[in-house]
């Protein structure tokens, strides 16, 4: 009922609009909660034509206009997909965050961020040629968890999903259809842990799986064999990370889970060094923005 309305209220809210290449800051009403979103359109879109929609979802007390700074414009420029970069909800006053499924609070307070995923493709949909088989999410830590939530839960509405930094935060990984995904992880990210959170150390408000947890889930879910190909990676940046390609499959309807494991990485988006020291080593002979595109271009849904 509460989809319904949504996307009710947001054919109201588009119609007749058009909007042209560039950046926009746009709105959505989701039980009665404004939630924003920031929307690139690429300067070859045509409406006559179906275009992809890639969501980049920001980390934990993040927002969507810092997902640009990941290069998302110029490669949605280059590609000719239209990139959004959502904003999470405002936590208690103090911190930006996505209902990822691991959070340890009364539900009466959680954000409802299916739903508003749910409205905000409509409104998409309402508002741009979108191709309903190329629709992707790619998240960043807490962003990145939200990803496969939404994976697992809107798997009939989105073709592939890709993470850095972030693992599972749901109890069962079980989506109605087999679900490509793309993981980076650094094995020594001080935040989200490569080897999940440290059993003497209480989590009190997010919980998370642990790397191998994470990849055996979607394994199994994907159908994809339990032994990878792996592939070592030239150290093109000469920086002393060695970066090991990890990939299972294929799996049931072509899917496949493809991990790019970061010897010494931190807890950072590969290609782009935030020069930020407690987040840990950037990784920077290897682009995440690029590879997560070239993933999602084999991985439109059937």
């Amino acid at each position: 009922m509460l989809a319904s309305a949504i996307h009710f209220v947001a054919i109201l809210a588009v119609a007749g609009q058009t909007l042209g290449p560039g950046d926009h800051f746009r709105s959505l009403d989701v039980d009665s909660v404004q939630r924003t979103y920031w929307v690139h359109v690429p300067p070859a879109y045509d409406a006559k034509k179906p275009t992809p929609v890639v969501f980049f979802l920001h980390g934990l007390g993040m927002n969507g206009k810092m997902m640009r700074s990941f290069g998302v414009a110029q490669k949605a420029d280059q590609a000719g997909f239209i990139a959004v970069c959502p904003d999470g909800i405002n936590f208690a006053g103090v911190v930006t965050v996505w209902n990822c499924g691991g959070m340890k609070i009364d539900d009466a307070v959680k954000p409802d961020d299916i739903g508003f995923f749910t409205g905000l493709l409509d409104e998409l949909e309402a508002t741009f040629n979108v191709d309903g088989k190329r629709v992707y999410v790619a998240g960043l830590s807490n962003g990145g968890m939200m990803a496969h939530r939404l994976g697992m839960e809107l798997s009939d509405r989105i073709a592939a999903i890709a993470t850095v930094a972030g693992t599972l935060a749901i109890e069962s990984c079980e989506p109605k259809r087999p679900v490509p995904i793309l993981l980076f992880h650094g094995t020594a990210d001080p935040l989200v842990p490569f080897f999940g959170p440290p059993r003497d150390q209480l989590v009190e408000v997010l919980v998370f799986k642990s790397v191998g947890d994470t990849l055996d889930a979607w394994q199994r879910a994907d159908g994809c064999p339990p032994e990878p190909k792996v592939e070592p990676l030239p150290d093109k940046a000469q920086e002393g990370i060695k970066v090991v390609k990890k990939s299972f499959g294929p799996g049931r309807n072509g899917s496949e889970v493809v991990f790019y494991e970061i010897e010494g990485g931190g807890h950072t988006w590969p290609g782009v060094d935030v020069k930020l020291p407690f987040l840990g080593k950037t990784c920077m002979s290897i682009s995440a923005t690029d590879l997560i595109w070239e993933f999602f271009e084999r991985h439109p849904m059937p």
